[in-house]
């Protein structure tokens, strides 16, 4: 059943989101104002180092108020292609310059609240580059794929994107050291 858009109008624009007030009606005939968010697009990437262990940097979310392990990403800039924006915050944020990125998916978040997509790419391999430039972790390390489940098991993987491309990885068997396929 489909909602029909009658248009929308926005409340507040950034370069970062548009709050935004749609005009929507229900297919039994109900309408009113549903408040949504478009955001610019991100990419991030699940680096894997042929041993079982992909990194991931422990770092805290002040809007959640907690911490949690996240594969590093960010925003992907306007006309930017994501598989570059997320090797670029791989190196950024961890120091680390990916393999060779393959897509691995696309996660919308939280699709009744916003249009954000978060472009997800997997490498095998990542060489050290030097320093993140963008400090936001308190802790970049190699974990082991296979504590994926019980690391969002006890709440330390927060993001669903970083969960969803944690499962994902190891559901096509690259937990025990296999490339991404």
């Amino acid at each position: 059943m489909r909602w029909t858009l009658h248009g929308e109008r926005t409340v507040y624009d950034s370069p970062f989101m548009s709050v935004r007030l749609a005009d929507v009606e229900l297919p039994d005939g109900r309408r009113f104002d549903h408040h949504l968010l478009r955001v610019r697009p991100a990419a991030g990437v699940a680096a894997l180092d042929g041993h079982g262990r992909v990194l991931l940097i422990w770092r805290h979310r002040f809007i959640t108020d907690r911490w949690g392990w996240e594969i590093p990403g960010g925003r992907v800039e306007p006309g930017e292609d994501p598989a570059d924006a997320a090797a670029r915050e791989l190196v950024e944020e961890t120091g680390w310059r990916p393999g060779p990125l393959r897509h691995l998916l696309d996660v919308h978040p939280s699709p009744g609240v916003h249009d954000g997509v978060h472009h997800i790419f997997t490498a095998d391999g990542a060489e050290r580059a030097g320093d993140p430039s963008d400090v936001e972790a308190e802790r970049i390390e190699w974990v082991p794929l296979a504590s994926a489940p019980e690391l969002a098991a006890r709440g330390e993987i927060g993001s669903g994107s970083t969960a969803a491309a944690l499962l994902y990885l190891m559901s096509r068997g690259c937990g025990n050291g296999g490339a991404a396929g």
